[in-house]
């Protein structure tokens, strides 16, 4: 059989709790981004640009919301491989390590010399082929990419000191106190045989909980093997919470560390089924949005991004926000520092409304309605607060 150079396995099976309600029926890597994409559609675009056509994606949680979307892959010009859990022995992957051992059959049948271990949920595009060349160049056993972040942020992650060759000399998972703050991105690549062989040897550890970062590679610098680390300069986000997905699309407005439509590294996905409307003359106070084409728009924007199908009607404003795919949001509504999700519903009226460091979430497909005003209620009603105050009053005075 013809050897293959490089295959990805592509880790998609999260749920994603930091993230609800936008993922109560959806996988994390499902979620919309960025006005028509879905967050999964980053690490399959670089896979394309990378020259790497054959993919594994392990699903897990919600697996029909990806499975949908990926199909045969027609976007991306080749046919992922989809490997749910629920086909496994024990209908479930209790960890990354373990999910990539579930499947080494599937891995076996292709015959790689090279593995990529990739994240469904992150926010960025990097060429996979520089990885790999520098991978092969040093002969490393396991190579992993890694980027500077700030000291504070650097408990977060999976931290690792290098020495001048950019051998790493120690790892650390989340640490208190990282002596280092070139963290781990997710993305790692193997040799196929000896991450094989290390698969099984964590499989058989009862002690182990089957995670890269926590098991298998401390394990493997232990036993002082060529790990290397790759520096990763570009643009990456783990949108693995609702601030950070919102501010992920702030970046994508800023327009400058990330920008998605690129005519070197084109970005693939499967189009949102939408009702196509002709969208309404947009007036320039809104050049600071983006605002998709199928859009019935004739509201007001500012800084925010709206999804492909949303409609939002006369006198709205939509401020510092995010607008899902197929929203509807009715006359004078007011939404700022929101996330809105697909196929919500914004009442006439109604406002929606965080603040810095506070985003509102809509849940899909939930429905919000106007606030009554006291002033709208019936005199009687009315009557009866002013009489139970009035009573509390003379109880506390006595």
């Amino acid at each position: 059989m013809k050897r293959n150079e490089c295959i990805a396995m592509l880790l998609a099976g999260g749920e994603g709790k930091r993230l609800a309600p936008l993922t109560s029926k959806l996988a994390k890597p499902a979620v919309p981004f960025g006005g028509h994409y879905r967050i999964i559609d980053f690490p399959l675009s670089n896979c394309v640009n990378s020259g790497i056509n054959t993919v594994g994606v392990l699903t897990q949680y919600e697996a029909e919301s990806l499975h949908e979307h990926i199909g045969e892959g027609e976007p991306w010009g080749f046919n992922p491989s989809l490997l749910p859990s629920y086909n496994t022995e024990q209908k479930e992957y209790t960890g990354t390590a373990d999910a990539i051992y579930k499947n080494i059959a599937y891995i076996d049948e292709q015959n790689p010399e090279h593995v990529l271990v990739l994240s469904g949920d992150h926010i960025y595009h990097m060429n996979y082929r520089e990885m790999l060349d520098a991978h092969i160049q040093q002969g490393s056993d396991a190579t992993i990419s890694v980027m500077e972040v700030p000291w504070e942020e650097a408990s977060r992650f999976g931290v690792m000191s290098v020495d001048n060759n950019l051998k790493i000399t120690e790892f650390a998972e989340k640490p208190e106190k990282p002596e280092s703050n070139l963290a781990s991105m997710g993305i790692y690549l193997f040799r196929w045989d000896y991450l094989k062989e290390h698969l099984i040897q964590d499989a058989d550890d009862p002690n182990s909980s089957h995670d890269f970062g926590k098991d298998v590679i401390p394990k493997m610098l232990s036993s002082n093997d060529a790990l290397h680390a790759f520096r990763f300069q570009g643009y990456w986000r783990d949108v693995g919470t609702v601030e950070s997905l919102w501010e992920a699309h702030m970046d994508v407005l800023n327009q400058t560390d990330l920008i998605l439509e690129q005519e070197d590294w084109p970005m693939f996905t499967r189009p949102w089924r939408t009702k196509l409307t002709a969208h309404r003359n947009r007036p320039l106070e809104n050049m600071d949005s983006l605002i998709h084409d199928t859009c019935t728009f004739e509201g007001k924007a500012k800084r925010s991004v709206i999804f492909c199908g949303a409609e939002i009607g006369k006198l709205s404003t939509v401020k510092d926000s995010v607008v899902m795919p197929n929203v509807k949001i009715g006359k004078g509504v007011h939404v700022e520092h929101a996330i809105i999700g697909e196929g919500a519903v914004i009442k006439d009226g109604a406002v929606v409304k965080g603040s810095p460091g506070q985003v509102i979430v809509v849940g899909p497909h939930e429905t919000v309605l106007p606030k009554p005003s006291v002033r709208t209620q019936p005199s009687r009603l009315l009557q009866e607060v002013y009489e139970k105050g009035r009573l509390r009053a003379n109880v506390s005075s006595s």
